[in-house]
């Protein structure tokens, strides 16, 4: 009795080939979108400056949107390990609140001072402040998650007694994330360690005399 026709494999290198299709797509997404702004950006413009078929893009996102969240979910990726941290989604917990907001911080500092990062960035923050739907996409898919680790660990920091109950985390996160971002942001003073250092501390201890 003859055996099965096994199925064809693909060829060894497809997967390479697409992930370097992939990667060439990132790139192409993040520096038009610096250079030309998001509206003037498209699917086509992508493509061409990738080298593939607009086609290929089409089949793995359904818009640009999509495609610029997933470059930059990829590029925090990318300098979180640069920078040596385990996982780019998890605040640590080491049992010392104020070290670890730190240490988060400054990796955010990292990425706000990377060229790769800062002008898609400003060019979109720019764009979401005009364009409702683009901001509130990449509010809920982008920064939403992000927040929600400082929820968690802030109420981790409740559990342990370290932070007083009555405290909304989501009110006290603002404390020193918005200050960073309106920084960055606006160009009102300069972004560093010691400037977020100091947010978390003034954020933990208030600025009253004790």
């Amino acid at each position: 009795m003859p055996k099965p026709h096994a199925p064809d494999k693909p060829a060894p290198h497809a997967a390479r080939r697409s992930e370097k299709s992939r990667r060439a797509i990132y790139d192409a997404a993040l520096a038009l979108v610096a250079e030309v702004g998001y509206p003037r950006t498209t699917i086509e413009g992508i493509a061409a400056r990738a080298g593939v078929g607009k086609q290929t893009i089409y089949r793995w996102w359904s818009s640009k949107a999509d495609v610029l969240l997933e470059a930059f979910l990829d590029l925090s990726d990318q300098a979180s390990r640069e920078a040596g941290a385990q996982d780019a989604y998890v605040i640590p917990d080491t049992g010392d609140l104020a070290a670890d907001l730190k240490a988060v911080l400054r990796l955010t500092v990292d990425q706000l001072k990377d060229p790769r990062f800062e002008a898609p960035s400003r060019a979109l923050a720019a764009e979401g402040v005009v364009d409702e739907q683009l901001g509130r996409t990449f509010m809920t898919k982008l920064l939403e998650p992000s927040l929600q680790l400082y929820v968690d660990r802030v109420r981790a920091a409740q559990e342990a007694g370290q932070v007083r109950r009555d405290i909304d985390p989501r009110i006290a996160l603002e404390l020193w994330v918005s200050p960073l971002a309106q920084r960055w942001l606006q160009h009102t003073g300069p972004i560093s360690y010691e400037y977020t250092d100091t947010l978390v501390d003034y954020a933990l201890h208030g600025i009253a005399t004790r």
